[in-house]
């Protein structure tokens, strides 16, 4: 089919768990797939946290520039994505690390203060091959003029926009 599926948080983990992300297709799950597991804190997280566009080969993207970076609100247990060195590599080489946690200078990193479920490579969202399913942690929807008022940084980014302009 031509059409988007987007997964956010639950849905992230429903996508990778089907093997939507990142394979494109459902698939048999594997010992060695990709998946969501327990943050490395041991518990549930909900905060603000910055995020950086790294890929955008995806019409998700169509809106934004890969280096931007957004504040975006975060809320779960199991958000940790982890994968074998192997797997990492080939996400990285076809462009489908979507967005990382970063700091307030645009550096991925392993700190809980910045990457606060553990996530390999500090990657919290990725796309299938082609870049038409999307799966993230942050909640892009959790979006109002008062949301996060005091905490700096843009928290508008324009993804059901682009989803939307994709159909046009």
């Amino acid at each position: 089919g031509d059409g988007l599926m987007l997964g956010i948080c639950n849905g992230f983990q429903a996508l990778i768990k089907l093997g939507l992300v990142p394979y494109g297709k459902i698939t048999e799950p594997k010992e060695d797939d990709p998946t969501l597991t327990f943050n490395t804190l041991g518990r549930h997280v909900s905060r603000m946290v910055y995020t950086r566009v790294t890929s955008v080969k995806s019409p998700w993207m169509a809106g934004v520039n890969a280096g931007d970076i957004f504040t975006v609100p975060v809320s779960h247990g199991e958000g940790r994505f982890v994968a074998d060195d192997k797997a990492l590599r080939k996400l990285i080489e076809n462009g489908q690390v979507a967005t990382q946690y970063v700091d307030l200078e645009g550096n991925p990193s392993m700190d809980i203060d910045v990457n606060p479920n553990g996530s390999l490579e500090a990657i919290e969202g990725i796309f299938s091959p082609d870049g038409r399913v999307f799966g993230k942690m942050g909640h892009l929807e959790r979006r109002g003029p008062l949301v996060g008022k005091n905490i700096p940084g843009e928290k508008h980014q324009p993804l059901f926009e682009s989803g939307a302009e994709y159909f046009k």
